[in-house]
């Protein structure tokens, strides 16, 4: 598959995302910059790193413990929100959870749940959610989806695109780690050549030391 401007219609790509990541959030600005630059039509997912990390908490440390207790609530509201008022609202309200995150650095609490929810248009009711397990069943399906294209060996965000034909498995992969987040036509290129790298099935693995905390610009 080549992504180039070439394409007559767009190419999906899928986009499992958990809120409280900070990584994500700069990985999920940099793809709105890809859509308005290459045919692509992202559809958003939830993933959860709470669920991802459930069975290795004793292993983590105490600060990313404290994190992942707070996480179960946004993708469980993400969750009831997708199925109560439909997919278009994954990404608007993913959008104003991690705007309040992470740049406005707001507590995950349910203050700043129904904020969100407020910003997305929603019903604030729907904050009512993060403290039940009413929507894990699903919650828990759409982690899997995600996670059974990449392995278990990754976090978030999820990135996937069809094959190179009907009979070919989607590609995808965990990532980019993008810090800050490529803008305009540097955002673009990067899309060209992760497609490149991620299309070859002999590839697994690239990476490199990180520098610094992330940068939202």
């Amino acid at each position: 598959m080549e992504a180039s401007a070439s394409h007559t219609s767009p190419i999906p790509v899928d986009f499992f995302a958990d809120p409280v990541c900070p990584w994500t959030w700069l990985t999920s600005r940099w793809i709105l910059e890809v859509a308005d630059r290459r045919p692509v039509k992202v559809s958003w997912h939830v993933m959860s790193l709470s669920i991802l990390n459930e069975n290795r908490l004793d292993d983590l440390p105490e600060r990313i413990r404290v994190l992942m207790g707070e996480a179960w609530a946004p993708v469980r509201v993400l969750t009831a929100a997708r199925l109560t008022h439909g997919p278009e609202v994954v990404e608007p309200l993913y959008t104003a959870l991690g705007s309040r995150y992470h740049l406005q650095q707001q507590p995950k609490n349910r203050a700043t749940l129904e904020a969100a929810l407020r910003d997305a248009g929603l019903p604030v009711d729907l904050a009512a959610a993060g403290d039940t397990d009413r929507y894990d069943e699903e919650l828990r399906a759409s982690h899997t989806r995600g996670i059974t294209l990449v392995g278990q060996d990754v976090g978030s965000p999820i990135i996937a695109v069809p094959g190179a034909d009907a009979s070919s498995d989607p590609i995808a992969f965990f990532g980019p780690v993008v810090n800050p987040a490529p803008k305009g036509e540097d955002a673009a290129r990067l899309w060209d050549g992760l497609i490149t790298v991620a299309s070859t099935p002999s590839f697994y693995e690239i990476k490199r030391t990180r520098t610094g905390g992330p940068d939202f610009g």
